[in-house]
């Protein structure tokens, strides 16, 4: 099925179509380049900011290449377009080359797989290609990586709250339109074991999840009848994934009371109820209250699923809430704790309060009489002049199996574990770390080779071994980067030979000015 126009390759911006045209006319539009993508900070929630972002978006971003052609519906567009005077922007030879050449089947990748914990600077994503195309995919690259990655990352410090409690992506009504497909696959990949949103959960091959609304219980009232009612209806057709929604009258007087009758009925039927929901007043104290309820009608198994404006911050604030509460109940809060389930949405598929992951995509490289270039960007901030030339980056683990930094190095560079280590601070002079053999237990590359010359060279793991991968990750991640507030800064580093190549060109432009 061909895309529509507004998806296929024209789903750029505009400017990067007409630098594809000036390099075409100066004949670089075959030059080849590479760009960098990554990002510069950790997402900032105003109160609280993350220490390590999830790598996510890759499989989706390379399927979009693959089928992204330009068309002639692209050209007879292109063609409408004018500048002030009146002139067209884009001549016909080249929106011809552009019909035999507009595809990303010259471009190789080489990327941070998903699933992978990932810092600022380091480059997620390489793309290498002749200068015009390569040019041309930056606006889709980013636009497919940066959200996927930061719903990723608030799904891993929300499931990181839960303490491993099933957490439920809810935010299919709250999210940008057709965008909260990719930010819940996102959401699966950084955490969440399960969506409500039904198409996407086909695609990733996993069962949907959900329950009933408000306005079903509000519907049968309205009609003449109970809640109660409403609760036995859907018992009926659904007996053995009965979890009912308790808040619509009064959560502790009649909803809970009533899905109790529900789920005796149920019992002695020989079915298992699966639980309730609370979508509003304190959670907390409501989850206590419920769960003294259910535990004294024989249902301490039941599950008791949270939802209504839920991030990491009120997870953690519900948890230590009930910790108090349960001992001032007599209760077990760790057992309360246990049988808890997260509904998350508006806060995940939008990631309220960072609302944008700062990616970048920047030319680091050119070709120039079959020798690489090395190409820099100055800026007046120290901090955002990019890395220049030809890069692997590599993960450094210390004797206790943890990563201990991520080391950006020349492309060629080997570092070694039986070495001593030299890391560079990658933008303050002076700033240097060093590393003894005895304090390194592996050191590895994290970029895979992903398409070579548009052909794939990586096969894309099952969604089951992305997230292992993640908690793989995590779990050799030191606690102090994971804090929820006040995360430890993870060193990212630079080799001494990238160091100093970085140096002579911020010196070399200098002197040019």
């Amino acid at each position: 099925m061909s895309q529509k126009i507004e998806d296929g390759i024209l789903f750029t911006d505009l400017y990067q179509l007409t630098m594809a045209q000036l390099y075409y006319r100066m004949g670089l539009h075959e030059t080849p380049a590479q760009f960098d993508h990554f990002f510069r900070n950790y997402p900032d929630y105003g109160s609280h900011q993350a220490g390590f972002c999830v790598a996510a978006g890759l499989e989706w971003l390379v399927d979009w290449m693959d089928e992204a052609r330009f068309t002639q519906a692209d050209a007879d567009y292109l063609a409408t377009l004018t500048g002030n005077a009146g002139n067209r922007l884009f001549a016909d030879d080249f929106l011809d080359w552009m019909k035999a050449n507009g595809d990303f089947s010259s471009l190789s990748m080489r990327a941070i797989p998903e699933g992978r914990v990932v810092h600022p600077n380091v480059p997620l994503t390489e793309i290498e290609g002749p200068l015009a195309m390569a040019q041309i995919l930056e606006t889709a690259l980013l636009n497919k990586l940066n959200y996927a990655t930061l719903i990723a990352t608030r799904a891993a410090r929300i499931s990181q709250a839960a303490r491993g409690n099933t957490v439920l992506e809810f935010g299919m009504r709250r999210g940008h339109d057709s965008g909260v497909n990719a930010g819940g696959r996102a959401a699966i990949i950084g955490g969440a074991a399960f969506s409500s949103n039904t198409g996407l959960s086909a695609k990733m091959g996993i069962p949907a999840k959900g329950t009933h609304a408000h306005s079903m219980v509000q519907a049968f009232i309205a009609l003449g009848y109970s809640e109660l009612d409403a609760f036995q209806a859907y018992a009926d057709i659904y007996p053995d994934n009965c979890l009912l929604l308790v808040d619509t009258i009064n959560t502790l007087e009649s909803g809970v009371p009533n899905a109790i009758k529900i789920f005796e009925k149920l019992k002695k039927q020989g079915h298992r109820p699966v639980g309730v929901r609370l979508d509003s007043g304190d959670l907390a104290h409501l989850t206590v209250e419920t769960a003294k309820l259910l535990n004294s009608a024989g249902f301490a198994d039941a599950s008791i699923v949270l939802s209504n404006g839920l991030d990491e911050m009120s997870i953690l604030q519900i948890i230590s809430q009930i910790r108090e509460e349960a001992v001032q109940a007599g209760m077990d809060a760790n057992t309360i704790i246990g049988r808890m389930v997260y509904g998350v949405g508006t806060q995940l598929i939008t990631s309220n309060g960072d609302a944008a992951l700062g990616g970048v995509f920047k030319l680091v490289s050119l070709e120039k009489n079959g020798v690489w270039e090395p190409a820099i960007k100055i800026s007046e901030s120290s901090q955002k002049t990019p890395n220049p030339g030809r890069k692997t980056p590599w993960r450094i683990y210390d004797k206790r199996g943890l990563a201990t930094a991520d080391l950006i190095a020349l492309e060629g560079e080997r570092p070694q574990s039986a070495e001593k280590l030299h890391l560079h601070h990658p933008s303050i002079h002076g700033v240097s770390r060093s590393i003894q053999a005895d304090e390194v237990s592996k050191i590895e590359p994290l970029h895979a080779q992903i398409l070579e010359e548009g052909q794939k060279t990586y096969e894309f793991p099952p969604l089951e071994q992305i997230q292992a991968q993640r908690t793989a990750d995590l779990e050799r991640l030191d606690i102090g980067v994971k804090r929820i507030i006040h995360p430890h800064i993870y060193h990212v580093s630079l080799s001494k030979k990238l160091w100093d190549l970085k140096q002579e060109l911020i010196q070399k432009h200098k002197v040019k000015k």
